[in-house]
């Protein structure tokens, strides 16, 4: 078909073949006219564009599909997998582990710790003899005659026994005239935690250990009683707890003074219920902060997350301390918290980046195996650093530490330079996958504070410290999910502290709050005037190794009440 059209376009020209291997339509010529050839040009245009859309958005479907499949696998993981964090390689699950393992426990063969000294518990005696009938020889019936000394054993039993102190406050009548005194005097109540109250101190230091130390609700406690012959209603204890929850804000004022006047802390943050609404909060989700320093562990309960709560908690922090160390996760509230505080350094943890490549390993099996390359070198980072310290003097600056430290220092930071170095090399790359661009951009903009533990071989590389502080919470949480109102919220958070740091001390908490909690009786059911013989920074040595050890062991008040039981019922049967 020929066109008279002057201006023809041959789609000849565009064929590529006119040698040897060219296809017969090569060597036929189609005329169209220049609108056809202009439709069919923009049609192609057209096609094609719309043939790279979809390539493109298929591309994005499929990394969508990848990223949401490795948020499965994590969740899977988080769900039903082992929680440990312990690995050693992705192989690990793949290679059975070899017959000769080291089994738990003691080793046979090694050297035993003996037994365990037991001085501070009761001791009462017991004599075994033989019955009349034992006594003699079965053989000719002649009595056996007593020997010298006798063969001893022990057997540890623990018993429980609630009972009544029937308080007799005696009288007495004056002999005398004078009008300043009373026709009948009477000896003075016993000091009671709460006036008027049945409740002794012995109880309440029961209830506020088995709550607050050791995670368990207060009704298996009141059916615990129940079952030793004292049946409380529950409603008794938590009305009690309101009271006393008072008793305890001094203590609190005098720990926040001292950890205020320390420089190195471990923080962490986690939730906690809170069953009462409360007005502009929407929810029952409250958070429970802590702050761990040297010699005090100090709780916070909050309505929220943001960073107000640290900056509140650092808002007294005195002035003249300088470089402040506060050990943490990267949580954004605490880079906030170091904004408004110059002096307030944030050490971050590498447990934290350790478990991003974890969660990234898991998430993603084709990069298991760099991911690992990872966790490897971060274990390593540790053993150097544990090595370091075992020859650091801390007395000395860093710079003058002895020649093995130093060396073992160099070797650390040579490390730490390679894997800053590998990290920056592999965002340099174009085609750098997703999840390893994600982590490495994570280390590469906390890298100053993950470094902080170098020049300062004093601050721990991780937060594990204060992420342990929280597990006794936590366990509590789990067992009675939290609080019913604010105040008991308070409550809890006063006796975390409370508890938790007479054991940073080392101290018997069963003996110290014994002893608080009859300082408060003796003193009307008001806290103590003065409470630094309850401080342990402020105890003497004495009194610190007196609260370490258990209560002092008396004799079981159960003991003479059973003889005396004894002694009526032979009295009746006569």
């Amino acid at each position: 078909m020929q066109s008279t059209h002057p201006h023809v376009n041959s789609i000849s020209d565009l064929a590529t073949g006119n040698g040897n291997d060219a296809t017969p339509f090569s060597q036929q010529s189609v005329v169209l006219t220049k609108q056809a050839y202009i439709e069919l040009t923009w049609k192609a245009n057209y096609w094609q564009a719309q043939h790279a859309q979809s390539v493109e958005r298929e591309a994005a479907l499929t990394a969508k599909v990848a990223s949401l499949e490795a948020t499965v696998r994590d969740l899977t993981q988080r769900l039903y997998g082992t929680k440990s964090e312990k690995s050693s390689g992705p192989d690990d699950a793949d290679d059975p582990k070899p017959s000769s393992a080291r089994p738990r426990g003691q080793q046979p063969g090694s050297k035993g710790h003996g037994r365990s000294e037991r001085s501070a518990l009761l001791v009462v005696p017991e004599v075994h003899a033989l019955s009349p009938a034992q006594s003699c020889c079965p053989a000719c019936g002649k009595a056996f005659a007593p020997f010298p000394g006798a063969e001893e054993s022990t057997i540890i039993e623990v018993q429980v026994q609630a009972h009544l102190r029937r308080i007799q406050r005696q009288r007495y009548q004056k002999t005398c005239r004078c009008p300043q005194v009373a026709g009948l005097v009477t000896a003075p109540p016993a000091p009671r935690v709460l006036p008027k109250s049945p409740l002794g101190v012995s109880l309440w230091t029961t209830v506020l250990l088995d709550k607050y130390l050791y995670g368990r609700p207060t009704y298996r406690l009141c059916e615990q009683l129940k079952h030793h012959g004292l049946a409380l209603s529950q409603g008794t204890l938590t009305d009690g707890l309101q009271k006393i929850a008072v008793l305890f804000e001094p203590m609190m004022s005098k720990l926040y003074e001292r950890q205020m006047s320390e420089k190195r802390f471990h923080g962490d943050e986690t939730r906690w219920e809170v069953f009462e609404d409360v007005e502009g909060k929407t929810g029952h989700r409250w958070y429970l902060w802590v702050m761990q320093s040297a010699s005090v562990v100090f709780y916070r309960l909050a309505p929220g997350r943001g960073a107000d709560v640290p900056k509140a908690h650092f808002a007294k922090l005195h002035k003249d301390l300088v470089d402040v160390v506060l050990v943490c996760d990267r949580y954004s509230a605490y880079k906030c918290l170091a904004k408004d505080f110059d002096d307030l350094i944030l050490a971050f943890c590498w447990a934290h980046v350790r478990r991003d490549f974890l969660k990234a390993a898991r998430s993603w099996p084709e990069l298991e195996r760099w991911m690992f390359t990872w966790v490897d070198d971060i274990r390593e980072l540790y053993r150097l650093n544990a090595v370091r310290l075992e020859a650091w003097d801390e007395t000395l600056p860093l710079d003058r530490q002895p020649l093995d430290c130093s060396e073992r220092h160099q070797a650390l930071e040579t490390k730490l330079s390679q894997m800053q170095a590998c990290c920056e090399a592999h965002l340099q790359e174009p085609t750098l996958h997703l999840a390893k661009h994600k982590v490495l951009s994570s280390l590469h903009n906390h890298w100053d504070g993950l470094t902080v533990f170098v020049g300062r071989p004093e601050v721990a590389m991780d937060n594990n410290t204060a992420e342990r502080t929280l597990r006794n919470p936590v366990v509590g949480r789990k067992n009675y999910y939290g609080s019913g109102s604010v105040w008991s919220a308070h409550l809890a958070a006063r006796m975390f502290s409370v508890l938790q740091t007479v054991l940073l001390w080392g101290l018997n908490p069963h003996h110290w709050l014994t002893a608080f909690l009859q300082a408060c009786a003796e003193n009307g059911g008001k806290s103590p005037t003065d409470l630094s013989v309850f401080l342990p920074w402020q105890m003497a040595p004495e009194r610190r190794e007196e609260f370490a050890r258990p209560m002092p062991v008396t004799l079981p008040p159960f003991a003479g009440l059973c003889q005396e039981r004894e002694e009526s019922e032979a009295a009746a049967t006569s």
